[in-house]
């Protein structure tokens, strides 16, 4: 991850040990971990980079228009809930730019904390040992996605029992966790396991997928996303149970700076 050699990394520790008079690390044959001073030590250290990442980016910003740049890593299922929120920010904080990056779910939280973004959007709570708030910004219902030809179309809502019987094509649980938990729970308590089919590799390929005349299958949306789609070949329909799915900021904890208030102020203008 730091593009530097395993010796060179050994030896900057060890620089730093010496410098500080105390062991950072217990080193095991067969596993290496912090010491309770490396512990004390590691959340200080985070602090200072961030610290040094924030002061650089303000000798970097564009004095000459005064524009105030906000780093945003970005989470699946936004839809125009982004849309809002950044055009709310335009007009809380005219000079503020948003530089919208995709950041996985894995990462984020560290990204924060070491200053690389100024908040990032996620479903999932932190680690605990993260160094972060974690604001909740809206709720976003989940919608089914069907083909427009297929009986349950024609409903104004679906109820999760008449899914029993149709294929599910959803993503892997490791790309979002907290969607695939809720899709299994609401089918567990509506008695049946869903017969799965591989979805796409990307969202509008599984569409495509469900939109084909051959066989119906189904899957799910943040309702906020299936508003921005069209599509004559797809019917996108709310669940008669709830099916919610909270999007939280994730922010710094020392936070204060005008940019992150205002994003923080655009996002719950947005619910």
């Amino acid at each position: 991850r730091l593009f530097i050699g395993q010796p060179a990394i050994s030896q900057q520790i060890r620089r730093l040990e010496r410098e500080l008079s105390c062991p950072l690390f217990d080193r095991q044959p067969r596993h290496v971990q912090l010491t309770e001073a490396g512990d004390r030590f590691l959340p200080e250290a985070r602090s200072v980079l961030a610290a040094v990442d924030r002061a650089r980016r303000a000798i970097e910003e564009d004095e000459s228009e005064g524009r105030v740049t906000i780093r945003l890593g970005t989470c699946s299922g936004l839809g125009d809930h982004l849309y809002r929120m950044l055009n709310n920010l335009a007009a809380i904080m005219p000079n503020a730019v948003v530089d919208l990056v995709s950041t996985p779910s894995e990462s984020r939280a560290s990204a924060v904390m070491t200053g690389r973004l100024e908040a990032a959007f996620t479903h999932a709570p932190p680690p605990a040992d993260a160094e972060v708030d974690c604001l909740d910004m809206w709720l976003d219902p989940l919608v089914v996605a069907l083909p427009s030809w297929h009986p349950l179309a024609a409903q104004h809502e679906v109820s999760i029992a008449d899914l029993a019987d149709v294929p599910l094509r959803l993503l892997p649980r490791r790309g979002n966790p907290v969607l695939v938990d809720c899709v299994f729970q609401a089918c567990a308590e509506a008695g049946f396991t869903p017969r799965s089919e591989p979805p796409g590799t990307t969202l509008d390929e599984t569409l495509a997928a469900i939109g084909s005349p051959s066989t119906a299958s189904w899957t799910v949306l943040y309702a906020s996303h299936a508003r921005l789609l069209t599509n004559r070949y797809l019917a996108f329909r709310p669940f008669r149970e709830s099916l919610v799915i909270n999007t939280m900021l994730l922010v710094p904890r020392d936070t204060g700076t005008p940019g992150l208030r205002a994003l923080v102020e655009a996002g719950r203008q947005s619910g």
